[in-house]
């Protein structure tokens, strides 16, 4: 297991609320298991998610992201692949809503020694409650 810095990037753009970025750096773990890399961090205040950790598993075709812990959005799991359209659930403090995900773009450069970057672009839409696009960039950095 490595210790890495990752800085996130993300933006989300709705016809409901316009476009919404943040931007943050943390302490990561970067390991890998069965010819899979995984990135380990916890969530912050900042992130909205503060008690969760979540768990990336990025591997050649598809990325899951899943979160686990005390606070809200624990057990949330989803799965990027590009091209394909992937429905699960999404814990929130209101009870579950289903989540569909449709990835437009996914790559990654993220390599076993601790650098590299991954960046997801994907359509969202909660059980018809909100529909936007968003895209995450993951650089991992060696601290």
């Amino acid at each position: 297991m490595k210790d890495v810095l990752i800085k996130i990037k993300s933006s989300q753009m709705s016809n409901e609320a316009g476009e919404d970025e943040m931007e943050f750096i943390t302490e990561a773990k970067l390991y890998r298991r069965n010819n899979t890399t995984y990135l380990l961090y916890e969530e912050s205040e900042f992130s909205g998610i503060p008690g969760c950790k979540t768990r990336l598993r990025l591997r050649e075709k598809d990325v899951q992201m899943k979160r686990f812990g005390d606070g809200a959005g624990a057990g949330n799991e989803i799965v990027f692949e590009k091209g394909k359209r992937n429905v699960g659930f999404y814990d929130t403090p209101f009870g579950p809503i289903e989540i569909e995900i449709l990835t437009n773009e996914l790559n990654s450069t993220v390599s076993e020694e601790g650098c590299g970057e991954l960046e997801i672009d994907y359509e969202v839409s909660l059980k018809g409650l909100l529909e936007g696009r968003n895209r995450i960039n993951i650089t991992v950095m060696q601290q």
